[in-house]
């Protein structure tokens, strides 16, 4: 059984990592300013415009007359088109999707790292690393996820995630890894009976890590292998650290540093989720993990202004929408008191085994507001065995109520996303364009 955290060997000196580590990362030379010497991409996934909306409302103070600005309207430069492989129809998925961003193709949906024709694909990291620099993605999926899978990894489907978990170690460029440094979920891919890459890394000189507390035990730099959950992390809502996608970016960032520079892939993976489970409260408590994130490289960027920051959605999901059935409102105050997710309620109820009355009183008290005699019916008339997404189906429709939030489908939308840029060449994202353009925009400035 592995240590919570191995160390590559016994001569290691612990050191403390928390936000002070930043001032630690040598600036960029201001002589190099004309080439980006940090890429990091941002895949808000799901995050359609109705989300940057929603989020800008939410952020919004009321004390104010103004509407406070945040970090998506200073740096909103274009949109882009997601559609995939036409062999897929106009919707894509997250692998066709993140394909398209990472290796500048259309391909179908389900394919990672593989053209139409199921052909491996070059990408930006593996660009990036044959430019010499280090490579590192943060996520709060699991790190075999779609979108982190379509930047290294090669297979005709999404679904095989052992498959593409022993890629990350099997691939390899000149002898070495692809990526530095690996932070995000996924335990049950890299520790299982057949197979314990966990091990596998930390004998080839990674430290393994699998409490956020142990981040901060880790030499600065060193190549790291952190999985913090069996699969996705918990939601922001949920998750002992709230900021965990900041959290993950700021340690990825520590190690990194290299003369050469760096390529970080960071993926808001659970909007998306939110966005399947038609769930306003947990899209907005994961918006405010990508903001804090993305307020994070901000001042990265003012320290080492050779960094270019992209940000963008593979696609939109769900079908948000702020106002329904024709009432002129949105109410996201109410959100602001929902400590927990909706999961978390019903897990509550079931643990307890409350009766009805006893639902609805802890209901009324987590929500901050009083449910409606048809709301309290509902509750009342629960059947605690069903499953977990039965229960909190049954929910959810409570907080869109008084949010007035409207849903128009539990999966995927064709609209086009939005496309945020910063920093150095910044402008070569600018406008109107595909999601295939983005891979080639930061390919052009790789391969100069």
């Amino acid at each position: 059984m592995l240590k919570k955290i191995l160390l590559v060997s016994t001569s290691v000196i612990l050191v403390a990592c928390s936000s002070t580590q930043l001032s630690n990362i040598k600036p960029a030379p201001v002589a190099e300013l004309n080439q980006p010497l940090n890429i990091i991409m941002v895949v808000a996934d799901g995050m359609g415009p109705a989300f940057t909306s929603a989020y800008k409302f939410y952020h919004d103070d009321p004390a104010t007359p103004e509407m406070e600005a945040t970090w998506f309207d200073r740096h909103h430069i274009g949109m882009s088109t997601t559609y995939p492989a036409h062999v897929s129809g106009l919707v894509t998925d997250s692998a066709a999707s993140a394909t398209a961003l990472a290796a500048g193709i259309k391909s179908y949906n389900g394919a990672i790292g593989v053209d139409v024709d199921k052909n491996p694909v070059r990408t930006v990291l593996h660009a990036a690393k044959a430019n010499g620099m280090k490579t590192g993605l943060a996520v709060t999926s699991q790190i075999v996820h779609a979108t982190p899978a379509a930047y290294i990894a090669h297979n005709e489907s999404r679904r095989n995630y052992d498959a593409i978990a022993d890629q990350y170690f099997d691939l390899r460029y000149q002898d070495d890894f692809w990526v530095d440094v690996m932070l995000g979920g996924g335990t049950a891919y890299f520790d299982r009976e057949d197979r314990n890459l966990a091990q596998e890394f930390t004998a080839a000189g990674y430290v393994y890590a699998t409490e956020y507390a142990e981040l901060a035990q880790i030499q600065v730099p060193s190549r790291v292998l952190g999985l913090f959950a069996e699969k996705g992390l918990p939601w922001a809502l949920d998750d002992p650290q709230p900021n965990r996608l900041r959290t993950l970016t700021e340690h990825a960032l520590t190690h990194l540093q290299n003369d050469e520079g760096f390529f970080l892939l960071v993926e808001a993976s659970q909007v998306d989720w939110a966005g399947h489970a038609n769930d306003i409260a947990g899209a907005m408590a994961e918006m405010q993990d990508l903001h804090d994130t993305l307020l994070l490289l901000e001042e990265f960027q003012r320290a080492h202004p050779n960094t270019l920051v992209i940000v963008t959605a593979d696609h939109s999901t769900g079908g948000l929408t702020l106002a329904k059935d024709g009432e002129y409102r949105w109410s996201p105050e109410y959100l602001h008191h929902i400590p927990v997710s909706v999961e978390s309620m019903v897990l509550t109820m079931q643990e307890k085994d409350m009766n009805g009355t006893e639902r609805v009183q802890y209901l009324e008290q987590v929500l901050a507001f009083d449910l409606t005699i048809e709301q309290e019916e509902t509750v009342v008339l629960m059947d605690l065995s069903q499953g977990l997404r039965a229960l909190t189906a049954q929910i959810k429709p409570f907080i869109d109520a008084k949010t007035n939030t409207g849903w128009t489908t539990s999966g995927h939308t064709a609209i086009d996303v939005q496309v945020y840029a910063s920093g150095p060449h910044a402008d070569k994202f600018a406008g109107q364009q595909d999601n295939t353009d983005i891979a080639k925009a930061i390919f052009a400035i790789l391969d100069k």
